[in-house]
């Protein structure tokens, strides 16, 4: 008799419109859980060209999962549905972290995370079989870091200047590079970050990504295909600087600006997609297979020619309240979170930093509006100090943020050097025990750098809520648990450099720069707060 009425009572729910009803309420129910992280990444998609291909990759994953929709089919087990539920567990939890530490990106991964576990939840493991690669590509709509955008780039840009010059020589041109900057006698030309091929790397490696999934061959053959989307950018990004090079000679700096600029963008990127498919071609002619190009892939329409199971129809499963209660408990928490005002340390402004540091007598330097654009710093200081005693210079750089969320943190110097022409002849890290800041000893990265017969020393490393840091992947790291632990982001980078004459030695400059040292150290608490705050504002 109970059994019964239980049967009628769940009736009701068991019809599919209810079904399907509760499922849209979920979807729509996550979409408002991660909307903050979600609008950020739309965001990014309209205003950084190199991500503009991200409106697409959604839709693209959707079209695949619906052209096998065949072969899916709704589970009606609890039991059935827990690994997904797990999964789900794991990308709220990982999203409630991401939002504590106010890191959009990883909010964005546990968004795809979430996505595969409600997947897993309404189909299970054999679902998750068939939908596991359209899901899995969702993760090229997810925007890099910037930390990892600008060192990509600055290698990027580096590789394209030199193999554009060498097609620039190849020509009978003469030719000389200096970093990024290609000077052809009357002409300079700057490879800038919008020349260094992410704009055509991630659009490619996402279509080298589909191509080599639909590819009809081995699946060694696939990781190749994929895997060359980024030497076929480098590759012919190359070339277009080389061509822009030779017009330029020619025809004058007017080939290098404008729509002509943007053209020639549009027409690698298609040599791009022409050689991927050509490389395809001729993969499949190596396995033994003469096909012709309509036929080197799976075309949709043949997985659904060859679903011969029947519609999958949307069943009942006691799941999908556990689903809905624990999304409602992640939109609270993360409304919760977001209440929170970050704590921005008292400082001084680096307007008043002291222009006279025992025998050092300073004057200031500035940044270029350009540069200023690009750091989005907070403050920052450049002053060239002089000891009267020697004649030696010491040029001194601090670049502070208040706060390194969304997308602004520091710029490591070691990813700017090679840019301007200098080149790291020798890298490493030094500890200065007899020197200290907050209590520490100070940890530094050291270089030399060299441009022609010029030769300069430089130390920096990143002073971060009360740790010297040489690393910047750790400096991530401490970011993140700093943003959960202290609700604070604020941190520095110092940089210290001086010039080495042609018959010094090295010593005598480590020993310039650890005196400055000295010096130095003593008025940077004031500037850059450190792990203990006397004061806080929010």
């Amino acid at each position: 008799m109970t059994s019964l009425s239980q049967d009628t009572s769940l009736s009701h729910l068991k019809k599919p419109g209810t079904v399907l009803s509760l499922w849209i309420f979920t979807l729509l129910l996550l979409g408002f859980t991660f909307k903050n992280s979600l609008y950020e990444m739309i965001t990014t998609w309209i205003d950084v060209e190199e991500y503009g291909h991200g409106f697409f990759i959604p839709v693209i994953s959707v079209y695949f999962l619906w052209m096998r929709r065949g072969e899916l089919k709704f589970v009606e087990q609890l039991k059935d549905s827990l690994p997904g539920l797990l999964v789900v567990i794991m990308g709220l939890l990982l999203f409630v972290l991401g939002d504590l530490a106010t890191l959009k990106i990883i909010e964005q991964y546990a968004f795809i995370i979430t996505v595969t576990g409600i997947f897993l939840i309404a189909f299970g493991l054999p679902g998750l079989h068939v939908g596991a690669v359209p899901l899995l590509f969702l993760i090229f709509m997810v925007p890099f870091p910037p930390f990892i955008m600008n060192n990509l780039s600055s290698k990027l840009q580096l590789v394209s200047s030199w193999l554009g010059v060498e097609f620039i020589r190849a020509c009978d041109i003469m030719v000389y590079l200096e970093g990024n900057v290609i000077d052809l006698g009357s002409y300079k030309l700057q490879v800038v970050d919008a020349c260094s091929g992410l704009r055509y790397l991630f659009p490619l490696a996402s279509l080298s990504f589909l191509c080599a999934y639909l590819f009809k061959g081995p699946v060694w053959q696939k990781i190749l295909i994929f895997l060359s989307s980024a030497p076929l950018t480098i590759f012919m990004n190359s070339f277009r600087i080389g061509v822009i090079g030779i017009m330029v000679d020619n025809w004058g700096t007017k080939m290098a600006e404008g729509f002509l600029h943007d053209f020639e963008g549009w027409i690698v990127f298609l040599f791009c997609m022409a050689l991927l498919f050509l490389e395809m071609w001729l993969f499949s002619r190596l396995s033994g297979r003469k096909v012709a190009f309509n036929e080197l892939v799976l075309i949709p329409s043949e997985w659904s020619d060859k679903g011969t199971q029947p519609k999958s129809e949307v069943v009942y499963n006691k799941s999908i309240f556990l689903l809905i209660s624990i999304l409602f408990c992640a939109a609270i928490t993360s409304n919760y979170i977001q209440g929170r005002e970050d704590i921005i340390p008292t400082r001084k402004a680096f307007l008043t930093f002291p222009l006279h540091l025992g025998k050092w007598q300073g004057r200031n330097d500035y940044l270029t509006q350009n540069y200023l654009d690009g750091l989005k710093l907070t403050d920052y200081t450049i002053i060239n100090y002089v000891s009267p005693e020697s004649s030696a210079n010491v040029n001194f750089y601090s670049a502070y943020y208040q706060s390194q969320r969304k997308g602004v943190s520091v710029h490591s110097p070691k990813g700017c050097i090679p840019g301007d022409g200098w080149q790291i002849t020798q890298f490493g890290q030094i500890t200065i025990p007899d020197i200290k800041l907050e209590g520490n000893a100070i940890e530094a990265n050291r270089a030399i750098i060299q441009k022609g017969s010029s030769r300069q020393l430089v130390y920096y490393w990143f002073q971060q809520r009360g740790r010297s840091i040489t690393n910047e992947y750790l400096v991530k790291w401490y970011l993140f648990y700093d943003a959960i632990a202290m609700n604070r982001t604020d941190g520095s980078l110092i940089r210290l450099v001086t010039n080495v004459g042609e018959s010094e030695d090295i010593n005598v400059a480590d020993q310039r720069l650890q005196n400055f040292m000295k010096d130095v150290v003593t008025e940077l608490p004031a500037y850059i707060p450190g792990k203990v705050l006397a004061q806080q504002s929010h």
